[in-house]
């Protein structure tokens, strides 16, 4: 990790057109300002985990889902049909 320090109105750039500002610090808390173009996505850590959990969470199929589309390939194509359990409670 790269560690700078700067002072409030101070900047640094990242690559060609990303630039980061101190606007203002006070005690713990630290006001950024981001120029950046509108193609580069900016979140803060925490919203970005809970994006990258939610999306995979969606791209997951649950495990009834995913042995209904096995049985329905499977009879689709002319194999035998697996035995299902009964749901849990």
């Amino acid at each position: 990790m790269l560690v700078l320090s700067r002072r409030p109105q101070q900047s640094f750039v990242i690559g060609h057109d990303i630039v980061i500002t101190v606007l203002e610090v006070n005690g713990d808390n630290v006001r950024i300002g981001i120029k950046a173009p509108r193609d580069v996505d900016i979140h803060r850590e925490e919203v970005y985990l809970e994006l990258q959990q939610a999306n995979q969470s969606a791209a997951s199929p649950s495990a009834g889902a995913l042995a209904a589309f096995t049985r329905r390939a499977s009879k689709a194509s002319g194999g035998e049909e697996e035995p299902t359990a009964p749901p849990a409670d």
